[in-house]
């Protein structure tokens, strides 16, 4: 018998100021593994990655969720759409310019667009962040595939 067990996981790196202020971990949501599987069918497959949200909402993050909790300001287009692929784990990175998404944000997620329908591949809740107006964030957040 034959037994696969193939996980999704990730993590990710949250820098203000090039300074790293947190480091955590992610969910995989539902929609976000129907995206992967669609995304290996030849024709009708769903748009790549390629903006990430903050958001002020403390909900822990759960498989079901297709969206962040409370979501601010506008989704931030990645820095490399799709994301970088090195063997099993894919890269996205993101960073919120000064005077964007300022204030006390608890989550981020990954989506492939920027409507209220986009998928969500990933959504992480994590300790208080504060972004003030003068400050530039950089998330980097990999995903794994083992």
């Amino acid at each position: 018998m034959i037994i696969e067990n193939l996980k999704f996981t990730g993590a990710l790196s949250i820098k203000i100021n090039g300074e790293v202020v947190q480091e955590t971990h992610n969910m995989v949501v539902d929609n976000g593994k129907a995206w992967v599987a669609a995304r290996m069918k030849e024709t009708g497959r769903p748009n790549q990655m390629s903006h990430m949200a903050l958001g002020s909402g403390t909900t822990d993050a759960l498989a079901g969720q297709a969206a962040l909790v409370t979501q601010i300001e506008e989704k931030e287009a990645l820095t490399t759409a799709g994301g970088t692929v090195n063997a099993n784990v894919t890269t996205y990175e993101c960073t919120f310019p000064e005077g964007t998404s300022t204030g006390t944000i608890y989550e981020a997620g990954i989506f492939n667009g920027t409507t209220s329908t986009s998928t969500m591949l990933a959504r992480t809740k994590f300790d208080i962040v504060t972004k003030g107006a003068n400050d530039k964030m950089t998330i980097t957040w990999k995903i794994t595939i083992s």
